[in-house]
């Protein structure tokens, strides 16, 4: 394969603790460097000088560098970066001719710049182990070759030969022929005298051009590259991984320019045009030639369970006004494809963005099941219909070998429904992408008899396709529900705090600043932390450490934002106030602070997203609490009625109303559960369904339960249990005035290892299925295990709440931060913290703070406004400042309140109009009225991309302006005031 080689004329180097760019880096004094020394350690980063002379007899040759490392490369040539190397990646050497010519330069100087960590980071052991600090690295060759490419096609006809036997059999007629050509080319070919290889060149293009039949599956392969934007190594790392393979990428188009590349995620693209402006540049210009195809339309590749609705909208708006203004284009198909489950909700919001195909192929990783289709529609909770393909190669980093063209056709499970299907090749996860090898590959079995057919395609013609034949397709309705990695629902649960909290902050502040008229930019830090491997707590400490840091800036930027607002609307305020972002009248107690700044508690009212003076109320029934016998106490505030034993558990819960118990008879709620959690291999990720046998109550008490606050407008207990000798719990018990829950404010000190700890609220209701919130709605899953379907979720996802009613009576179970749930039969569990050791080794170590809350209630789930009541708990009344003569305003209210007004916004476009977004939460069809104090002059129906539609104009009235909506549907409005 190479031929002769030389020694470089020098090599030397130069180590930097920080990344840092090549005009910096080649500023630098660098010292000699022999190959095979060390260097590092992990994530450093080393830089090499590299000169080099072409000997002269080498003309007409195709000349190489040579270069193996266990670091990621790239190399710069005259200040521009060129090719990515990386060994994992089967890219070990740089072209520096194809056919060296005397005008050529022959002396060159090169820089490559080796990141200390190898495609999937610096695993202690394992791949996803915890990063080694202290690995170090080396080159192991550096020289110039001579490369033969004749040889290297004779290698790729014998190589795809072979499989075809391998894959086909000798058995078959056509195996059979591939394994008599093989054996004829060994015959005719002398390794020694290259004239010798031609004839084995003609045997192979006989046997590969022998066509297929008209009925043959068609194969789409498409390069790919998917890149983590963070995983087993930190964000900014990945800005480089993105660099070397675009860049591989582009050198590959221009000496194939039938080849095509899909590539997602905005945030990356936008991470290129500010390190790689070169680079970015040339992209766009493939990008008009159609072979670098933006796809997936989102800022990120975020995760499909745990982002709320408008987080999930906004990784649509942001990505899909980046790929407008940068190539102008929308991207019609999303592209998801290593997500751990995708929410019922996404085919409205992808449809509603412009969006009307679906890739992925997670499902194919289920445990239990067998997904049963790879093209089919998906139906999601409102009726919304996706296309959407699952590659039957069951992979996003094929090689372009005969195994993946045969496995595409083997595993498809639409036969006769789909003759088409996606192949997508290149090295993922860790980025590298395709090579030259795969595209020769590919380009053999174009049309070979035996194997599929094969085209370079794209998303677009593959949909196309797909649609044209879509007359027999299956509908697959409700969620896809990935049976395995079920554990990323609680896995670093401080991620999952400040993601539910930053979510609240900005929709608060969001729309106070719409209010006051001014503008918040600071979404793209959130989203970006909702990638499919930081949200759920699958990534590397560093990752973890950068997200939090991200989550400070929020908190902080969001937290000035916010006062500014408030002084807008409340210019001089002097008085306590309170506002209130959601869309309906609140009663709640708060926490105030008076001229002596001693913390008070009271009861106030507040408009509908509004702002009012703070008017303490007397409650018309105030809480009582009574110590009793035995150490217990007995809660009550007029709705609810609860003792607590001594150890904290309810051993009664009692809803006044109704006269009804919730707490199953001879059992307790509010009780601590810690199982052993040691999965098969995915640490951080997978929960397995045999933790369950090893069930134990915690019952330790430190600190039996005690009165906090004895009664008025709130009471409140609270004790201390031991988990083990590393970690405790301690929790105060709260019942507040006129609160239809009872809320739980926990603090635990963790430090657990291969762990699970939950809570257990055994309950008297007896039904087949439990609901749970998730993005814009709700839906229903089973609470028995009849069938694997239904055992496979025994650990399920949801949001704010979850509920378990059969007629008339149910109990809800809320929540400010989690996201893991499991309700079998009449026992509803809600997950707090887990502790596994890969790839971090100190996930969720520490203390943690979160609330949830039990509510019983009469009548439905709707009509005891659980979901209002969810809202509450999450989105506080923010405090703030009023003039003394202030009266209470609110902005918008909406009747009735099945709908509920999710967000208010600026228009990103800056025209001064508002964006509401609202949606009907209670699975009915219903007209609302949207009323607001502010002068609307016009209104309109638009698109989640904010284009408004001139057909739809809304429809005001005296009242207000009239919405009809469908069960579940997600509507935008654009006023003008």
């Amino acid at each position: 394969l190479y031929g002769e080689s030389c020694l470089l004329e020098s090599i030397s180097f130069f180590l930097s603790q920080t990344r840092i760019s090549y005009a910096e880096a080649s500023k630098q004094n660098f010292a000699p460097y022999k190959v095979g020394d060390t260097f590092g350690p992990t994530w450093w980063t080393c830089w090499f000088k590299v000169s080099l002379t072409i000997p002269e007899p080498w003309r007409g040759k195709e000349v190489h560098l040579l270069w193996e490392s266990d670091g990621e490369g790239m190399v710069w040539r005259d200040g521009q970066p060129v090719q990515g190397l990386t060994k994992e990646g089967e890219k070990t050497s740089y072209i520096l001719s194809d056919c060296l010519k005397d005008e050529e330069p022959h002396r060159v100087t090169l820089y490559v710049e080796v990141a200390c960590n190898g495609l999937f980071g610096a695993g202690q052991g394992s791949m996803i182990a915890a990063p080694d600090p202290n690995k170090m690295f080396s080159v192991q060759k550096a020289e110039l070759v001579t490369f033969n490419r004749d040889v290297q096609k004779l290698l790729t006809e014998f190589e795809m030969l072979v499989d075809i036997v391998k894959e086909l059999g000798d058995g078959e007629q056509r195996g059979y022929q591939a394994l008599f050509t093989a054996n004829e080319m060994v015959n005719l070919c002398d390794p020694f005298d290259p004239s010798s290889f031609s004839k084995a060149h003609s045997l192979a293009h006989k046997f590969f051009h022998q066509r297929n039949g008209e009925s043959q599956h068609t194969v789409h392969a498409m390069g790919h590259c998917h890149i983590d934007s963070a995983w087993l190594w930190p964000y900014e790392e990945t800005i480089r991984k993105c660099g070397r393979s675009w860049v591989t990428v582009v050198g590959l188009m221009e000496k194939n320019p039938e080849f095509v590349f899909t590539c997602s995620q905005a945030q990356q693209f936008q991470w290129v045009k500010s390190w790689y402006p070169g680079l970015f540049s040339k992209i766009q210009d493939y990008v008009k030639k159609g072979q670098f195809i933006p796809v997936g339309g989102t800022w990120v590749e975020m995760d499909g369970n745990l982002p709320s609705g408008e987080s999930m909208v906004r990784q649509f708006l942001e990505g899909q006004r980046f790929f407008n203004q940068e190539f102008g284009m929308y991207c019609k198909e999303f592209w998801l494809p290593d997500t751990f489950g995708y929410s019922a909700q996404l085919p409205q919001i992808m449809q509603r963005c412009g969006i009307s195909n679906f890739l992925t192929q997670k499902l194919s990783w289920n445990l239990v099941n067998t997904f049963p289709h790879n093209t089919f529609f998906w139906e999601g909770l409102d009726g919304s219909k996706v296309l959407t393909h699952f590659p039957p190669g069951n992979s996003y980093e094929m090689k372009g070998k005969t195994e993946d063209l045969v496995k595409s056709v083997k595993n498809n499970k639409d036969k006769g429904r789909a003759n088409h299907s996606a192949a997508l090749f290149g090295f993922g996860d860790g980025g590298g992408g395709p090579t030259q090898l795969m595209l020769d590959r590919l380009s053999l079995v174009q049309d070979t008899d035996g194997l599929p057919k094969v085209q370079m395609s794209s998303p677009a013609k593959l949909f196309s396709q797909l649609q044209a034949d879509s007359g027999l397709l299956c509908t697959w309705t409700g969620e896809l529900f990935l049976e395995l990695h079920n554990g990323t629902y609680t896995t670093q649960a401080q991620i999952k705090r400040e993601n539910r909290q930053c979510e609240a902050l900005l929709h608060d502040v969001e729309a106070a600043c719409s209010l006051a008229l001014c503008r918040s930019e600071k979404f793209l830090l959130l989203l970006l932390n909702q990638f499919h491997d930081v949200i759920p707590g699958s990534c590397i400490g560093m990752v973890v450490e950068d997200a939090l840091n991200y989550y400070k800036d929020i908190r902080k930027d969001g937290g000035v934002l916010l006062r500014e607002a408030f002084k807008a609307l409340e210019p001089n305020g002097s008085s306590l106030a309170v506002f209130n972002s959601l869309p309906w009248e609140r009663w709640e107690v708060i926490q105030i602070t008076d001229d002596t700044d001693k913390p008070e508690l009271a009861l106030v009212r507040a408009p509908s997203v509004g702002l009012a003076p703070v008017k303490e109320t007397q409650p018309v029934t105030p809480v009582s609490v009574t110590p009793q016998a035995h150490g217990k106490v007995l809660m009550e505030n007029g709705i609810l009625q609860a003792v607590v034993s001594k150890d904290g558990t309810l051993a009664s819960l009692y809803l006044i109303s109704a006269n009804r118990e919730t707490i199953s008879d001879g059992c307790f709620g509010n009780q601590f559960v810690i199982f052993s959690d040691v999965p098969l291999y995915w640490d951080a990720w997978d929960v397995m369904d045999y933790h369950l046998q090893t069930r134990k109550p915690v019952l330790e008490v430190v600190q039996p339960v005690q009165v906090v606050s004895s009664g008025g407008v709130r009471g409140s207990v609270s004790f201390t249990l031991r988990i083990s000798d590393k970690s405790t719990i301690t929790q105060e018990i709260i019942m507040d005035a006129m609160c239809p829950y009872i809320k739980f404010n926990t603090k635990v000190q963790w430090a657990e290892s291969h762990k699970f700890l939950k809570v257990e609220f055994p309950v008297q209701v007896r039904s087949p299925n439990a609901t749970y919130e998730i993005q814009f709605g709700h839906l229903q899953r089973p609470t028995h295990w009849n069938t694997s379907w239904d055992w496979a979720r025994f650990e399920v996802w949801g949001h704010k709440w979850a509920d378990l009613s059969e007629h008339n009576f149910g109990v809800a179970l809320l929540n400010d931060s989690k996201y893991g749930y499991s309700i079998h039969r009449n026992t509803m569990t809600l997950s707090l913290l887990r502790a596994p050791k890969a790839p971090d080794t100190t996930a969720d170590m520490g203390d943690h703070q979160f609330t949830y809350a039990i509510m019983p209630h009469s009548r439905s789930l709707q009509d005891a406004s659980v979901i209002q009541c969810a809202y509450n708990l999450n989105y506080p009344l923010r405090p703030t400042q009023c003039r003394p003569d202030s009266v209470p305003w609110s902005a918008f209210s909406v009747s009735p309140v099945a709908v509920i007004l999710e967000t208010i916004k600026q228009e990103e476009d800056g025209n001064g109009r508002l964006v509401l977004r609202l949606y009907e939460s209670h699975g009915s069809s219903v007209t609302a009225t949207l009323r607001s104090d502010l002068p609307v002059k016009e209104a309109w129906h638009c698109n989640f991309l904010e284009r408004p539609d001139p057909t739809q104009p809304a429809r005001i009235t005296s009242e207000g302006i009239s919405l009809t909506f469908k069960p579940f549907q997600i509507m935008t409005i654009l006023l003008r005031l």
